[in-house]
């Protein structure tokens, strides 16, 4: 479908200013019952404006940051505009979108409440709430921030059908960006909001990321810097008994479990549709996602015989596969080999090479929220034969850390610059899925990974 679209003109804009807005602070307020986008004329304000009147009156998407993943945004109650997010990323129309809201207000006015419901300057409701109680002590711990809940639509909805791809339910969350939520705010709408990636590609967490994937595709990607979380949101169902983690992310499972009703939550997300047998229950289920151009080995952490390092017959059964796909005499002899390093791996993960003769830290440029960039430390050698000793391509060494969030915000980061530096297989050291986002990092890996050893 994406093949079909006019060639666009891209444009980067910067939105580097902190103070672009706050929630509601008068008395009776909610804390998150009505987002105030600042009344500052500043360059980044008016930039927003002008990207929220784009949302309104066009159909093309808009890359912009959040604290996950920078996310291709559209008006998520017009199908056209909707359409637009599928044609741009070349996604499957049956997979659904998290939509994102900027307050408790808008939230209110997608789940069609009932009159009197809620006060136009954000006042806490006095009649029924259409809020599941089992999400409200999610909401105040978790939002703003990276949790997707699931809720029933309406009928008739407000969404466009192409948000939910024909579920009863829809997943939504409040991003902790201020830039996201002054767009959503001006904007006047709910942006349904993937990744701003082509399909299956990693996810980016700068908008040089989104350049790479969307260029010619998109007009618009607003530039607030590199993201802090690394991994998309957790996505959780509380509609049934006992409620079930859908997708692993930046919340995880002990979090979760420390609030009310919540204490018995299950993992949910290794059902029949991540296997393409079924619809997917939630964003990130069904189709593979997060892979790089090149082949991805992922050596899981349980995996002993991978303790100190890439195997050496995972070398000599990718050299051959390689040479079987060339006729004779045209046989590839120059392999660009990439290894991402976690814990406990050492540099070159045990694979024979030279000394390192590029020795480079990759640092993403401006900061998003006032964290720190994202840095890479990237070295190449020359590979050699294991046991000949001869030269036979290039090794390129990436260590991303060994603290778990660290990990996740490098992730994406690493396999992109791997592929830029033209990788032909890359063996990536995993982590314990058992703390933190752990799960959410190997849950992406597993997804981008060719081959696994485990």
């Amino acid at each position: 479908m994406s093949q079909h679209l006019p060639k666009m003109s891209t444009r980067i804009l910067e939105v580097l200013e902190r103070e672009l807005g706050q929630f509601g602070k008068g008395k009776g307020q909610e804390k998150l019952g009505l987002w105030e986008v600042s009344q500052n004329e500043s360059s980044g304000i008016n930039t927003l404006r002008d990207a929220a009147e784009y949302l309104k009156m066009k159909d093309t998407p808009v890359g912009f940051p959040t604290e996950t993943v920078y996310g291709l945004g559209a008006d998520a109650t017009r199908s056209a505009a909707v359409k637009g997010i599928y044609a741009a990323k070349g996604r499957p129309s049956d997979n659904p979108l998290i939509i994102h809201i900027s307050d408790l207000e808008m939230l209110r006015e997608i789940l069609a409440p009932a009159p009197g419901s809620i006060n136009t300057n954000g006042t806490a409701n006095t009649g029924h709430d259409r809020i599941p109680e089992i999400y409200k002590p999610l909401i105040e711990k978790f939002w703003p921030g990276p949790l997707t809940v699931l809720l029933p639509n309406p009928t008739p909805s407000k969404l466009a059908p192409e948000v939910t791809a024909g579920l009863k339910t829809f997943g939504v969350r409040m991003p902790k960006s201020p830039l996201a939520l002054s767009l959503i705010k001006l904007t006047g709408a709910p942006l349904a909001a993937p990744s701003a990636n082509a399909s299956t590609k990693p996810s980016p967490t700068t908008a040089e990321h989104v350049l790479e994937d969307l260029d010619g595709r998109i007009e618009l990607i607003l530039d607030g810097g590199p993201c802090l979380v690394g991994v998309e949101s957790t996505v959780v169902d509380g509609l049934c008994d006992p409620p079930v983690i859908l997708r692993p992310g930046g919340v995880s499972m002990d979090e979760l479990r420390s609030c009310p009703g919540w204490e018995k939550v299950e993992k949910g997300y290794k059902d029949q549709s991540e296997l393409g047998k079924s619809a997917p229950r939630a964003p990130g289920m069904k189709y593979k996602h997060y892979s790089p151009k090149a082949r991805v080995v992922l050596y899981e952490a349980t995996f002993l015989a991978g303790k100190g390092g890439v195997q050496t017959q995972d070398i000599d059964l990718f050299i051959e596969a390689q040479q079987a796909v060339n006729s004779p005499g045209n046989e590839v002899e120059q392999f660009h080999v990439g290894v991402i390093r976690t814990r406990h791996w050492p540099p070159a993960a045990g694979l024979r090479c030279s000394d390192f003769k590029v020795r480079e830290t990759v640092k993403t440029d401006a900061t998003q929220g006032g964290q720190e960039a994202i840095e890479l430390d990237v070295q190449e050698a020359d590979l050699y034969h294991i046991t000949e000793g001869t030269t036979i391509g290039r090794l390129m060494d990436v260590s991303i850390g060994e603290d778990t969030r660290s990990i996740a915000q490098g992730l994406f980061s690493a396999l992109r610059e791997l592929d830029r530096r033209g990788a032909d297989i890359i063996f990536v050291e995993g982590i314990l899925d058992d703390q933190d986002i752990g799960a959410a990092v190997m849950n992406r890996l597993r997804k981008a990974a060719s081959q696994i050893r485990a």
